[in-house]
């Protein structure tokens, strides 16, 4: 059901929207908790979220594992309860993990709608995980590239994608390489420290950093952070969770949602920063899409 992820974007425009708005959007989202599991080096996220538009709720569950020995097991896992709003039923189980990559792609291709540069022509994406292969589907679906190109720490995985996406994709050997002269940035890597630098990035380009969801893990340098203009999906979150925004001390100029009701500009001109955390609500509306067109089909 959620195999164009695409057909998620107007719903999610919508979630932005009425999360930006306050009170009167009718969201309900606490920032997420997240619980360390310290004997085995991973995480614990909650997720809860209550659209009033939707009239929907939910709470994702998911666990993130940075540095995992057994590469088989994904480092993100996670699973989505759907209840019912007016008497707290549990509906449904989902799994989380596709919602999650498909619902991410596609917030970042709505900031990509709205801050890429007029004319762009080159694609990157550094990292080849499965936000890479989500990003990829969505982005070549929606926009009209000239060039792909892919960079992966371990150059076997990013020649692996390169091979199983549907279109021509470049492998480079340095992300530098891959980054020079592209017009649109995609980070999707488990970094904890910076592996993208202002020096290199062409001014006006538009970068979707969705990596590095701790308060101490950085994908971008403060070069990149402090001289472009920084979208975030939240405020609050982005405070609390984006090692990015805090260790650099870079200066949020708007949400994504303010952007789409229009009381911010997007200012495609300039070179942009989308610091992507992903929101419960994101998956709250996608778990109701999924479950909507499933019941429709049953």
């Amino acid at each position: 059901h959620l195999h164009r992820a695409s057909l998620l974007l107007p719903a999610l425009e919508a979630a932005l929207t009425n999360f930006s708005a306050g009170a009167a959007g009718g969201v309900v989202q606490p920032v997420r908790t997240v619980l360390p599991v310290p004997r085995h080096g991973g995480y614990l996220g909650v997720m809860p979220a209550y659209s009033a538009a939707d009239d929907a709720l939910t709470t994702k569950l998911v666990t993130f594992y940075e540095h995992l020995k057994d590469s088989s097991v994904p480092s993100h896992q996670a699973t989505v309860l759907l209840f019912d709003p007016s008497n707290g039923t549990l509906k449904a189980v989902l799994d989380g993990s596709v919602i999650t990559a498909k619902r991410t792609a596609a917030v970042s291709a709505i900031a990509t709608k709205l801050l890429m540069p007029a004319f762009a022509e080159v694609l990157c994406i550094l990292g080849a995980g499965v936000q890479a292969y989500s990003h990829y589907d969505i982005f070549t679906e929606l926009f009209t590239f000239k060039e792909v190109r892919i960079w992966n720490r371990t150059k076997e995985k990013a020649l692996k994608f390169a091979s199983s996406v549907g279109g021509p994709v470049r492998v480079c050997s340095s992300a530098q390489e891959a980054v020079t002269g592209a017009d649109v940035i995609v980070t999707v890597t488990m970094a904890t420290t910076p592996i993208l630098f202002g020096d290199w990035v062409k001014p006006g380009a538009h970068i979707n950093a969705v990596g590095a969801s701790r308060p101490d893990w950085r994908e971008l340098d403060d070069e990149l952070m402090k001289n472009s203009v920084l979208f975030v999906d939240s405020r609050d979150a982005a405070l609390t969770e984006s090692g990015d925004v805090i260790l650099s001390g870079a200066e949020i100029f708007a949400e994504l949602g303010e952007v789409l009701k229009g009381t911010k500009p997007a200012l495609p001109e300039k070179t942009t920063v989308f610091k992507s955390l992903g929101m419960a609500v994101e998956d709250t509306v996608a778990a109701k899409f999924v479950y909507d067109a499933w019941s429709a089909g049953n």
